[in-house]
């Protein structure tokens, strides 16, 4: 009898589970003609605007940000059209998406990314003008090629490499950042993902009486303390020149804000890569909290920077598992109730920048024939 329920079952399942496999596959042949037109699209432009970056280096940093942006928008679209939105909590981090800032992320999965590019597009040209510190196993993707001429960093794990990526991480950002006009990083200083660190950073935490975590891991801060320590302006005194965070119209130089950002997942089931591109999974939302600290509050010295890192990932602890009880982040510290702002993408707007990539991927296939034909 059991059996034959079983059977039923899965016969009334099996359109369904069809139906999702054919979805998935016509969803990774969209995803393989986009990046087909689009990659390609971009590096030559860029090559072709190499005379503007000699001429007018700013010009040509930004033209390569604004594709750059429209690119990491395209990858967001995959996750749109598949129903995975993502609901932000907290303060409103695009009263300082003019200004230099810094955020620390949580890390669960390969969609993190894929939800920070999508949070991003709204907040003015902060995402063009973003450098993401990523494991070096990306450059050997399809988007390697984009991230490299970017300027993104990136970095080894892993003991035996840590000195080293370290000083690499250090003469790229002096090389790198604001040479090409650049005010925003993205950082995961837990180093991984949480399933892989979890059991070694609790072990960590009880041999040096640390707090035991569970929702996330006890970041690193090597990482943290070289960005600080090239992008965070001096003033005279040797202080740090930093803002009030309601003087959101400070002229300060160099590094100004840190957003602490925390994403949670509907009962901890994160999304990764594959379920964003494939959409396998049921339309879900994702929930992103900031909140903003000015640098000028953050210590440089080591193991105070330590003790600040600590505590943050403590009070993310907390966020989520407040969020995982209740569905929801606690309120802002001055507000009765939590307020959450849904995050939307223009389909106009998608329609266009899809439409100008095939027009451009035509363009140059059009443009590399004739020479080829001219020279052979």
């Amino acid at each position: 009898m059991d059996s034959n329920v079983r059977m039923a079952a899965t016969l009334e399942e099996a359109p369904r589970r069809g139906w999702i496999l054919v979805k998935a596959l016509i969803r990774f042949a969209f995803m393989i003609f986009n990046n087909l037109v689009a990659i390609p699209s971009y590096v030559c432009y860029v090559i072709v605007l190499q005379p503007l970056r000699v001429l007018d280096s700013k010009r040509f940093w930004y033209i390569e940000g604004t594709m750059y942006k429209w690119l990491l928008g395209m990858v967001a679209s995959w996750g749109w059209f598949a129903g995975y939105t993502v609901m932000e909590w907290g303060e409103d981090i695009k009263a300082i998406s003019e200004d230099e800032a810094m955020m620390l992320v949580n890390h669960q999965a390969t969609g993190d990314v894929c939800t920070l590019m999508m949070c991003l597009q709204d907040k003015g040209r902060a995402v063009a003008q973003l450098i993401w510190l990523m494991d070096h196993i990306f450059k050997y993707t399809n988007f390697g090629i984009v991230s490299l001429i970017h300027g993104d960093f990136f970095i080894r794990q892993g003991k035996s490499h840590r000195d080293q990526q370290l000083l690499l991480l250090k003469k790229h950002l002096e090389n790198n950042y604001r040479s090409r006009d650049r005010k925003w990083i993205v950082l995961f200083p837990e180093g991984g993902f949480l399933r892989k660190r979890r059991e070694t950073s609790q072990a960590y935490a009880k041999k040096n009486n640390l707090p035991f975590l569970t929702h996330v891991t006890l970041p690193r801060f090597g990482a943290t303390k070289i960005i600080l320590s090239v992008l965070v302006a001096r003033q005279e005194n040797g202080s740090q020149a930093g803002g009030d965070a309601k003087e959101l119209e400070s002229k300060s130089k160099g590094l100004q804000w840190i957003i602490d950002t925390t994403i949670a997942y509907p009962r901890a089931e994160p999304l990764d890569i594959q379920t964003w591109i494939l959409g396998y999974r049921k339309p879900t939302v994702t929930h992103v909290h900031y909140r903003i600290f000015p640098v000028k509050d953050v210590p440089l010295e080591t193991d105070d920077l330590a003790n600040w890192l600590y505590q943050r990932f403590i009070e993310k602890e907390d966020l989520l598992s407040h969020f995982y009880k209740t569905g929801a982040f606690p309120p802002v510290k001055g507000q009765k109730e939590a307020v959450s702002r849904e995050m939307n993408l223009s389909n106009t707007w998608l329609f266009l920048i899809y439409s100008f990539a095939v027009l451009s991927a035509c363009m140059w296939y059009n443009i590399i024939e004739y020479f080829y034909h001219c020279l052979f």
